[in-house]
């Protein structure tokens, strides 16, 4: 699965956005290391701590599947500039799939920029704290 593909899958289902509110649709599409797609899309609420990201949509739903093993994570919107994962998707990306995580940004122009999360979130808290 190359990027291209992956960012047809994203943009697919970003269609499926229920943002009401910002309008701001995002896609993400999810591989992980056997091939499998995950997908999400950010889904809004009137109490907007509810909302929950596309990023964190696709994560959760391949972890309910039993998935474990991620590779790259592709985000699209309808923004001109890249869109990265915010705070929140950042920290749930690295702790669950991985500081090698591949995080495809696109933009309007069909361009891309790839970053792994550890480079999105240095530093970050993680279960190794919690070992003690």
């Amino acid at each position: 699965m190359n990027y291209a593909e992956l960012i047809q899958i994203a943009n697919k289902v970003k269609a499926n956005s229920y943002s009401p509110y910002s309008k701001f649709r995002v896609g993400a599409a999810l591989l992980t290391q056997e091939g499998e797609i995950y997908t999400g899309v950010n889904v809004e609420n009137s109490s907007y701590g509810l909302t929950n990201c596309a990023e964190r949509t696709a994560v959760f739903k391949a972890v309910s599947e039993g998935e474990k093993n991620f590779r790259t994570i592709v985000i699209t919107s309808d923004a001109d500039d890249f869109i990265p994962p915010c705070g929140a998707c950042r920290q749930v990306l690295m702790e669950i799939c991985g500081k090698d995580l591949e995080v495809v940004m696109t933009n309007n122009d069909n361009e891309i920029r790839i970053l792994k999360i550890e480079e999105l979130l240095p530093l970050s808290f993680n279960k190794d704290y919690l070992e003690k």
